[in-house]
């Protein structure tokens, strides 16, 4: 009994060194990369310090029409690249689950009852006899000690990944919010534009006829008269690729909404304004917001501490196993002092052998923490470019608009100007085409304009990171 108990000291006290051996072994901190502020987008100010933000909104107050309210609810329910964003997650769950259970020791029951009876010609001793019967329950147990922060460092890796498929999904969601809206008003400047050039194909239908009727007054020639035809299947051409454009989104949307290909419901661009400040609030936000540069530090992390991991390999590990139970040869005498056994164990291997493979998986994982930094890096470049090209777009599509105005009304004045001169000859139906085909090119344009203004914004709000909160 008393060597029994000095053995189990023994043990206790080289479990008890180990761990403190472990307390100074590898582990270092994961420090996240440094960054200079006023470079993550072109027009930052370093020296700025509103930090309120258009991504800091819902996406509810930053998209106000009903309609388009509804898409993206539905979207956010049915969308299946969402649904697969949910799906990693407790994939990565169910990884850190095993990770923070191999810092535990594993134990299991058993039991197990034998029967064997031997050959009768087989000599055997007559206290033996021909028959025998063992019996056995008992629980064992086996932990590896977490020395060298291997498996503390592979619990905090799966950490990292857990939280890093919860920022994809975040992406996801952020991407979805934006693309639905992106494409409903796009959907809405289509439908302008074919009511704008269906409108213009009729009222050349209609100017055909003023057109004959000059032409039997001597004013204008035969010329003319088919010059005005051809202005007339000019914009009618351009209707089928219209609805064409419309069809194709229509089913685009339905996709993303898990629909089949179908029509979508929707309002009307006039009237469609995204009146919210555009603040972009300050550069070191876009870590908090954007959840892709979240999403690729939580990579970098994991990576980092994979590395520790396999660092970890080179060095002893140490495993206590322990049993206890009953076993017996006779079931009457089973639960009884007399059949309890019990055993407590402690081994180390070192490794010294083994082809090679600690040094490559070292390798391979320092070469994945160095291709996650690249990705970390240009993540931020990325997300950078998205906000300076979204604040400029937004504030070129607003110059264009002052100006496109101005020209609408000139354009408009010159088809009045030109028509009503062809009418007392005192023009030639060329300028009246003329003046014609620059207002519809002008017209159409003006809708691309006010549709490039709503996808600046749109674009802002997603490139800041907003849409998941």
């Amino acid at each position: 009994m008393k060597q029994y108990r000095f053995n189990i000291n023994r043990i206790v006290a080289f479990a008890v060194m180990a761990l403190f051996v472990s307390s100074c072994g590898i582990m270092k901190k994961y420090e996240q990369p440094e960054f200079t502020e006023n470079e993550l987008y072109r027009g930052a100010d370093s020296t700025q310090v509103d930090s309120t933000t258009i991504a800091d909104l819902s996406w509810k107050e930053i998209f106000t029409d009903p309609t388009l309210q509804s898409l993206i609810d539905e979207a956010l329910r049915e969308n299946y690249d969402l649904k697969t964003a949910v799906s990693n997650i407790n994939s990565a769950a169910a990884n850190l689950s095993g990770a923070t259970g191999a810092l535990f020791p594993s134990v299991t029951l058993n039991g197990s009852a034998t029967s064997t009876q031997m050959a009768e010609n087989r000599t055997i001793s007559a206290a033996t006899g021909f028959n025998s019967e063992q019996y056995q329950l008992y629980g064992s147990a086996s932990w590896e000690l977490p020395i060298w922060g291997k498996l503390r460092n592979d619990r905090k890796s799966a950490v990292a990944d857990f939280l890093a498929s919860e920022a994809y999904e975040r992406v996801v969601r952020t991407q979805l919010i934006a693309t639905i809206a992106t494409n409903y008003y796009s959907l809405l400047a289509l439908d302008k534009q074919l009511r704008i050039t269906e409108e213009t194909a009729e009222n050349r239908r209609q100017y055909v006829q003023t057109v004959e009727s000059l032409k039997e007054a001597g004013n204008l020639t035969g010329a003319d008269i088919m010059q005005s035809v051809a202005n007339r299947f000019n914009a009618e051409v351009s209707i089928p690729d219209l609805k064409q454009q419309i069809r194709e989104l229509e089913n685009a949307m339905s996709t993303l909404l898990g629909r089949q290909p179908g029509p979508i419901e929707r309002s009307e661009i006039d009237g469609q304004e995204i009146g919210v400040d555009l603040k972009t609030g300050v550069p070191y936000q876009l870590l908090a917001n954007r959840p892709d540069v979240s999403q690729a530090e939580l990579q970098l992390r994991s990576a980092f501490y994979q590395v520790k991991v396999a660092q970890a390999y080179f060095y002893p590990s140490i495993t206590i196993t322990g049993a206890a139970g009953y076993t017996t040869t006779d079931i009457a005498n089973f639960i009884t002092p007399t059949a309890f056994f019990s055993n407590l164990a402690a081994g180390l291997a070192q490794p010294l052998f083994n082809k090679n493979q600690n040094r490559a998986r070292l390798k391979a994982n320092q070469a994945a923490q160095e291709q996650a930094l690249f990705n970390y890096k240009s993540t931020l470049l990325s997300a950078g470019e998205e906000v300076s090209n979204a604040m400029f777009s937004y504030e070129m599509a607003e110059e264009k608009m002052a100006i496109r105005e101005q020209q609408l009304e000139a354009l408009n004045n010159a088809v009045e100007f030109n028509e009503e001169l062809l009418q007392f000859g005192d023009a030639s139906y060329v300028d009246v085409l003329t003046s014609q085909t620059n207002l519809l090119s002008a017209q159409i344009t003006s809708v691309n304009d006010k549709l490039q203004q709503m996808q600046a914004i749109i674009e802002l709000y997603r490139a800041l990171g907003g849409g998941w909160k």
